[in-house]
């Protein structure tokens, strides 16, 4: 059996970026209760241990989280839409391939928040009866125009049906 050759289109690069500010928002989390586990072990007198162990789950969920992990995911990551389907492939350890049939597309919608919004970035989520599937970190101009394609091949594939 042949194996379909993946979809066109990668996320651009500032993607990456973004990945890793998220990264780095769930490292300070980690941080903090670092923080917390250190405090309770020298008013407890606790074993020194604990906190040694909590700082350096810090460090190697940093280096996971910030530098490895936004990497495999840019490579992983494509999508390609066209005329009858939508696929979009993505994942870290297991790669999911996906393929949405345009007339199973109820809606399209784009939303950034102030973090997509300060690198020009754009999320596209695309609704079907069961789920909703992202394509994430579009230049604005450019999700906005795929949305456009999206909702027009949809309609069209909806009138053909």
């Amino acid at each position: 059996m042949e194996m379909m050759e993946e979809p066109k289109y990668r996320i651009p690069e500032k993607g990456v970026t973004v990945w890793r500010i998220y990264g780095v928002l769930q490292v300070i989390i980690f941080a903090a209760l670092a923080g917390i586990a250190t405090f309770f072990t020298y008013k407890f007198e606790g074993p020194v241990v604990i906190s040694i162990i909590a700082w350096a789950l810090v460090a190697i969920a940093l280096i996971i989280l910030v530098f490895v992990f936004p990497t495999i995911r840019y490579r992983v990551w494509r999508y390609e839409v066209r005329e009858q389907e939508i696929e979009i492939q993505s994942g870290l350890f297991v790669v999911t391939r996906t393929l949405i049939p345009m007339v199973r597309v109820q809606h399209v919608d784009t939303g950034q928040g102030p973090i997509l919004k300060k690198y020009g970035l754009s999320n596209i989520s695309i609704s079907s009866a069961a789920t909703v599937h992202t394509i994430p970190f579009l230049e604005t101009q450019e999700a906005d125009a795929l949305r456009a394609r999206i909702s027009e091949l949809a309609r069209v594939a909806e009138d053909d049906v």
